[in-house]
C-alpha cells in the first residue's frame, strides 16, 4: 500500500501529472484548510471561500499536464489570492449590474409611458386627418390655434351653432378610434 502523505511536494506533483488521483486527492487533503482560512480572511463569506478553494482546485487537476511549479504551497496560496480577487470583481460587477437594473426598471414606466402617449397623439393626429375637410379644418382651429366656436364661424362663414356641431363630431369620432387605447 502506497503511503502518499509521506511523499513531499515535488513527488505528488510528478506523480499528479501522471494522471494520479490519490496524489491529487493528498494534495487536496494537505492544502485545502490553509486555503480556506486565506480565502475567508478576504471574502468572509464561507460559500464564496469554498467556490474559490475548489476552483484552484479544479484548476490544479486540469492544468497538471502543463505545469511548472517550483513550490506546491506558494503556487495554491497565489492562485487562491487571484481567485480570491477575480470573485471580488465579479461580486463588485454584479452589484454594479443590480444597482444599474434597479435604475432601468424605474426608468422603464416612464419610457412606456412616454411611448404609449406618443402612440396615442399619432393615432388622434391619423384619425383627425381621416375627418371629413370642413370638420377637420374647423377643429384644427379649435384645437391648435386655440380659437373660439365665434371666431371660427367669422372666419370660415359659417353660423357658431355649426361650429360647435362640427367640433363635437370630431370628438366623438376621435373618442371612438382611441377607446382601445
Amino acid at each position: 500500500m502506497i503511503h502518499y502523505h509521506s511523499y513531499d511536494d515535488n513527488k505528488l506533483l510528478s506523480l499528479l501529472s501522471n494522471n494520479d488521483e490519490e496524489a491529487f486527492t493528498e494534495i487536496y487533503n494537505r492544502y485545502w484548510e490553509k486555503l480556506v482560512a486565506v480565502a475567508y480572511k478576504i471574502l468572509r463569506n464561507t460559500a464564496f471561500t469554498e467556490d474559490v478553494v475548489q476552483d484552484v482546485f479544479v484548476n490544479l487537476w486540469k492544468s497538471r499536464h502543463e505545469m511548472s511549479i517550483q513550490s506546491l504551497e506558494n503556487y495554491l496560496a497565489t492562485a487562491v489570492k487571484y481567485a480570491v480577487f477575480s470573485k471580488l470583481k465579479s461580486i463588485s460587477r454584479a452589484r454594479e449590474f443590480e444597482k444599474n437594473n434597479t435604475i432601468v426598471q424605474e426608468i422603464n414606466p416612464q419610457i412606456e409611458s412616454s411611448l404609449h402617449c406618443k402612440r396615442i397623439l399619432e393615432l388622434v393626429s391619423m384619425e383627425i386627418e381621416k375627418l371629413p375637410k370642413k370638420c377637420r379644418i374647423i377643429f384644427k382651429y379649435s384645437r391648435e390655434k386655440n380659437m373660439n366656436a365665434k371666431e371660427i364661424a367669422g372666419i370660415l362663414q359659417i353660423s357658431p351653432k355649426t361650429v360647435e356641431n362640427q367640433i363635437g363630431k370630431a370628438i366623438k369620432q376621435l373618442k371612438l378610434a382611441t377607446k382601445e387605447m
